[in-house]
């Protein structure tokens, strides 16, 4: 359903340089997470799910132009499978096009009912602010080696979680929830994110590359601050830190022997479990809050289902 909604957005043709990009970058598919969750959080409440369309692509489209200026700041050459847009085209082609896919996200979320735009552009536009720090947050940490758990989670709730929370809490709005309602499916969407972020970290060293998607270990080759490397700066004896120490700062290691290293030292550690207990952790948080929404527990049922899905990948 989203995915044909994309496909049939109203776009101009001319000039191509510009619009053809945001086509290709909307075309190369996706979990389509983020528009689901504004789906179903507005279908918990109401049946007329097309009311909640626009702010639907608006959000995706919005996670897109994320992802694309991404690229180009990571200097990253393959997104889902395809050439991003600043290799495909050009930098300043990444750049006006990824501008202009965030206006027309914003185009599109002010094509909700009137009397509910205000309040909705209110949680999309603090949303995004959030995510430009989480983004800035990022982009510090690669110079740093004393980065903190807590400060890794704050980045990644920035970065990751709050556009989850704000598509649960948009499609609360809509519906006319209550505020209660609205501001536990905010967290609810936070509490997932989090955990759907830390998730990924754990797959980058321990996941299957067929069902994961892209190669295992790219955190530990690009000395990437996720929250296995810096538990394990934290944890590691003197011995093991030289050792880890050693690696990150090697310019030129040979990928393999650097992955299958560094991979020991946090099993030696106990990283890999102490990654998913708190996945399991926020997880548990998230249903907490999700329990808490005024619904009976039928009418919950198919986000959370939804949401528990997204914890099935490759472990």
């Amino acid at each position: 359903m989203v995915n044909q909604a994309l496909s049939q957005l109203p776009m101009p043709c001319q000039p191509a340089g510009l619009y053809e990009p945001i086509r290709y970058v909307l075309s190369l598919g996706g979990k389509r997470i983020r528009p689901l969750f504004l789906l179903l959080s507005y279908g918990l409440y109401r049946s007329d799910i097309e009311t909640a369309m626009p702010a639907a692509l608006g959000i995706e489209t919005y996670h897109n132009f994320t992802l694309l200026h991404d690229d180009l700041m990571d200097h990253a050459d393959v997104r889902r499978g395809k050439p991003t847009v600043h290799c495909k085209w050009d930098p300043n082609t990444a750049i006006l096009s990824g501008d202009s896919m965030l206006l027309l996200a914003m185009k599109l979320i002010q094509g909700v009912p009137a009397q509910f735009a205000p309040e909705v552009m209110k949680v999309f536009v603090d949303s995004a602010l959030e995510i430009d720090e989480g983004q800035q947050y990022d982009v510090n940490f690669e110079s740093r080696l004393d980065v903190t758990e807590e400060e890794y989670l704050e980045m990644i709730r920035l970065k990751t979680s709050v556009l989850l929370g704000c598509a649960a809490k948009m499609g609360a709005i809509l519906a006319r929830a209550s505020v209660d309602d609205a501001r536990l499916l905010y967290g609810f969407g936070e509490k997932v994110g989090l955990a759907f972020q830390l998730q990924d970290d754990y797959l980058d060293v321990y996941g299957d590359a067929k069902l994961f998607g892209k190669r295992i270990g790219g955190d530990i080759l690009c000395n990437k601050k996720t929250f296995l490397l810096i538990s394990a700066l934290r944890m590691a004896d003197d011995g093991q830190l030289q050792q880890l120490l050693g690696w990150l700062n090697q310019p030129n290691p040979d990928a393999e022997q650097k992955i299958q290293a560094v991979t020991s030292l946090y099993d030696a550690l106990g990283i890999g479990p102490l990654c998913q207990q708190r996945v399991a952790q926020y997880f548990s948080e998230a249903r907490q809050l999700l329990e808490q929404v005024s619904l009976p527990a039928d009418r919950k049922a198919t986000l959370w289902s939804f949401a528990s899905s997204l914890f099935n990948r490759a472990f």
